[in-house]
């Protein structure tokens, strides 16, 4: 019945992941909350192991719709790799919580800024190459993966307001590049996950199942309803990460 539950969890997940990140909102606590007896260091395994199979069929139905700059958005999803394990082997140095306050603020301003511009993220013609921003747009994704390695609520959701806010795209395109960028990141954790141990695979395998029918439902969704839709449910994940956020920051006080 647990495996059940989870499955199901992980195909919402997957889902709302594919349309706006924060697939994790949902996966990570349905874990902690069947297996609370597990090391976290296994539950984070698993979640890891799951989503990026929601995260390479997202990726695949998105790049079959939507023209992503590949020549640019490569080497970015490898530094963002990098980032990420950077940021995982951080976390051993330093506690992730100190950084909530800071994305508290940072959450409630995108919030704010996408909700005063209606048109925000809405033109299409606005995609500029990424090469034109030169070193920004790299510095960005390795910032994006350390963030992700390191803390990781919101990670998408972040990179796809800064895409559209910096670099032109549109609400579509930025969740294309979005999801390839964050199977790298995905992926460099997940290898230092498993290297380690800390995958339950009988649990995770069905999960992954689930996870990759709502990935690719939820790319499938954002492609057909557009950037209207996509920005709807971005604001929604952006106002449950504020809230959950918050609620950390308040037990920890």
């Amino acid at each position: 019945m647990e495996v059940v539950a989870l499955c199901a969890f992980a195909f919402l997940a997957g889902l709302v992941d594919a349309v706006a990140g924060g697939g994790g909102l949902i996966q990570v606590p349905a874990l902690f909350a069947v297996f609370p007896s597990l090391p976290p260091s296994i539950l984070l395994g698993t979640n890891k192991f799951s989503s990026i199979t929601g995260t390479t069929i997202a990726t695949l139905r998105y790049s079959w719709s939507v023209p992503i700059q590949w020549r640019s958005v490569l080497p970015a999803a490898g530094i963002a790799g990098l980032g990420a394990v950077a940021g995982a082997k951080t976390v051993t140095l330093i506690d992730p919580v100190v950084l909530r306050p800071l994305l508290l603020l940072m959450l409630g301003g995108m919030a704010i800024y996408t909700l005063t511009r209606p048109k925000f993220g809405q033109n299409p013609e606005m995609v500029a190459p990424l090469r034109q921003g030169g070193g920004t747009f790299y510095m960005v994704t390795a910032g994006f993966g350390f963030y992700d390695g390191f803390f990781g609520p919101g990670a998408g959701s972040v990179m796809m307001f800064v895409l559209v806010r910096l670099f032109g795209h549109d609400f579509l395109s930025a969740a294309a590049t979005t999801k390839v960028l964050n199977f790298a990141t995905n992926f460099g954790a997940l290898v230092l996950f498993m290297m380690t141990g800390n995958v339950f695979y009988a649990v995770a395998l069905p999960m992954a199942v689930f996870n990759v029918a709502g990935g690719f439902l939820g790319a499938h969704f954002a492609i057909r309803q557009g950037n209207r839709f996509i920005r709807t449910v971005f604001l929604i994940v952006v106002a449950v990460l504020i809230g959950k956020v918050f609620f950390d920051l308040l037990k920890s006080l």
